[in-house]
């Protein structure tokens, strides 16, 4: 079993919405039972976070940037525009991931390009844009569990039934789960049906 890793978001963000906590809940238990380390960092200080990160076990918030925690050889970039595929090897190589939250922008904004120009080596995990959970759950498995990229199960675009006549097509990838089902972090599908209901109420 490769050695345990680190997992880093850098919270690219002045604020900390319902769907970023669901996913920074997610990766923290799923670090924390595959026994990896899991970081938010560059949070402001003067964000408060909600109750279900507070004292979540499995996460290190910290203010400090992830130059200021790490040195750049050890770490590796989760990039969308590297020009190498993330490898079962590169577990050998890197001993910290580092993601650039939100990754889950549609259509992308290139947050990761923030990262990027502070000349940390990148790798992809792909041409679909994934969620940030989703991104971890990846790179956990490429680089501490040794399952290639390509042997894992995706499906891209889910629709999510939010009501007995609508549907919502979510414009990303997904690991496929047991059941077939596109994992997502517990609560998430409610979310999505109440931000459902919410737009149409804007309408009226």
């Amino acid at each position: 079993m490769p050695s345990s890793k680190t997992f880093v978001v850098e919270h690219l963000d002045t604020e900390l919405g319902p769907w970023s906590t669901l996913e920074y809940a997610t990766i923290a238990a799923e670090s924390a039972a595959a026994g990896a380390g899991f970081i938010l960092s560059s949070v402001p200080s003067d964000l408060v976070l909600p109750p279900s990160l507070s004292n979540i076990p499995g996460l290190q918030v910290k203010t400090e940037s992830v130059e200021t925690l790490f040195p750049k050889p050890r770490v590796c970039l989760l990039d969308p525009a590297a020009g190498k595929e993330l490898a079962p090897v590169d577990g050998d190589v890197f001993d910290v991931f580092l993601f650039g939250g939100i990754l889950g922008d549609d259509p992308p904004r290139d947050r990761t390009g923030e990262l990027r120009r502070k000349g940390y080596e990148g790798r992809r995990l792909g041409p679909v844009q994934m969620t940030t959970d989703t991104a971890v759950r990846v790179t956990r498995m490429v680089v501490q569990e040794q399952t290639p990229l390509e042997d894992i199960k995706f499906v891209d675009h889910p629709e999510i039934r939010v009501s007995a006549h609508e549907s919502t097509e979510m414009p990303f990838r997904y690991v496929v789960g047991n059941d077939g089902k596109p994992i997502m972090p517990e609560g998430m599908v409610e979310l999505i049906k109440k931000d459902s209901e919410k737009s149409i109420d804007d309408l009226f």
